[in-house]
């Protein structure tokens, strides 16, 4: 993160209320003249560069980018049409030197990625407020503690593939860019004054560094209100009523819950209808749009009663891995040790979140302290932790931070493990 300006800091007055960008909200670009002389602009512009994508979800069943927004000193503000314009390498090469900030960068950089554009320095504006110790870290939020200033805001739930976009809508977006360099300016003077400056620039590596992540092999069971349900052909049911949905979302471009929503599936598949008329006869399936694709779901239903019983879903998912890690509401049965040294483990890092000022998620996920309760390293030793937190993917500062204390908490919860 390189040298910065002093920040301004916010007035004791009452907050300001912005309703749209101080310098004007510019039309987004769709021509590719127009792309390649805003691309020249941002390289002629100096310092990090504020970088924003808007999307459709809820709306729409991919997760593209419908709109994104660039500001940075020297140039300005730029919107961007992505469906006009779908490659923006030139983008890209112009901001390849420069530190893009963004507010929660894991949700826009894989739509950003779609579109030819990957950061190789990143600074995150709700990462960063995490580690200074803030709960409530939505960008609105943070703009008025630390700037003093209230956005305008209300349009972050629109349908941003509606076209043309609203000048209003427009507005908002612009603003999610306007205040982010001046943000982040205010969050490094924080982050010095913490000592925290190297655990945010960590951080922000480690998200860049992340690889992307493995689809679950059964995303069906996530449907909501499945896990009351004990009956194996009713699971068929609602897996072959996921499937056939995920398909027809697909197709249409249309986000799942607006195809049929999870509480239909779970109810079709208790109430197991004999003919497409008795499935039209249950809420939801009883609107007019759902009766006309009755047959269509009816089918569904279908081909699960005709599995095989040993083709049927089991209950629960099940794990071939003898050596997986349980859910840590089975240790104390299936391992009370394990669970002696998960309850240590979690103390130790709450009590060192709490003398630092951070949430205790972001000192180490609770997925790095439970592997490492799990199986600790034989022979217990602070080297060998230190290795294993490094081979779990905790940050050198976290390494630094939590060693000597988690070796500690290992040995005095479980000396066998000595």
């Amino acid at each position: 993160m390189s040298a910065d300006p002093e920040p301004r800091t916010p007035a004791e007055a009452p907050p300001v209320l912005l309703r749209a960008p101080r310098d004007g909200t510019p039309e987004p670009l769709t021509s590719v003249a127009d792309l390649l002389e805003a691309s020249a602009g941002l390289v002629g512009g100096t310092g990090p560069v504020a970088v924003d994508a808007e999307r459709a979800s809820g709306y729409r069943y991919s997760q593209r980018a419908y709109l994104v927004q660039l500001r940075r000193a020297g140039y300005g503000t730029v919107l961007i049409d992505p469906i006009a314009l779908p490659d923006l390498g030139s983008i890209d090469s112009a901001l390849a030197d420069a530190e893009w900030i963004l507010h929660a960068a894991n949700q826009d950089l894989p739509c950003l990625a779609e579109l030819g554009m990957r950061p190789r320095r990143l600074f995150d504006t709700e990462l960063v407020g995490r580690l200074l110790g803030s709960e409530r870290v939505a960008l609105a939020t943070m703009v008025q503690q630390h700037l003093g200033i209230l956005l305008e805001k209300g349009h972050s739930s629109a349908d941003w593939s509606t076209r043309p976009l609203p000048p209003e809508w427009l507005d908002y977006a612009a603003l999610d860019v306007e205040l982010l360099i001046e943000l982040r300016n205010v969050l490094v003077v924080e982050l010095r004054r913490a000592g925290k400056l190297a655990w945010a620039e960590q951080e922000c590596q480690a998200i860049l560094d992340l690889a992307p992540g493995t689809p679950r092999s059964e995303p069906w069971r996530r449907t909501a209100g499945i896990h009351g349900i004990r009956n194996r052909r009713q699971l068929a049911m609602i897996r072959s009523l996921w499937q056939a949905r995920d398909q027809l979302a697909s197709e249409r471009d249309v986000a799942v819950g607006r195809v049929l929503p999870d509480s239909a599936m779970v109810a079709a598949a208790k109430a197991n209808p004999r003919r497409p008329a008795d499935l039209a006869t249950l809420p939801v399936f009883s609107g007019s749009r759902q009766r006309r694709q009755a047959g269509y779901w009816f089918r569904a239903l279908e081909t699960a009663r005709e599995l095989a019983d040993d083709a049927l879903p089991p209950v629960a998912q099940v794990n071939t891995d003898p050596e997986a890690m349980p859910a840590a509401s089975r240790w104390r049965d299936r391992d009370p040790a394990a669970a002696g040294r998960l309850v240590a483990c979690r103390a130790v890092v709450a009590a060192a979140a709490q003398h630092h000022h951070v949430l205790a998620q972001n000192l180490l996920a609770g997925e790095v302290i439970r592997r490492l309760a799990w199986r600790p390293v034989v022979p217990l030793t602070e080297d060998g932790v230190r290795a294993s937190l490094d081979a779990l993917g905790a940050r050198p500062w976290q390494i630094d931070l939590l060693a000597a204390d988690l070796t500690r908490a290992l040995r005095t919860s479980d000396p066998a493990v000595d």
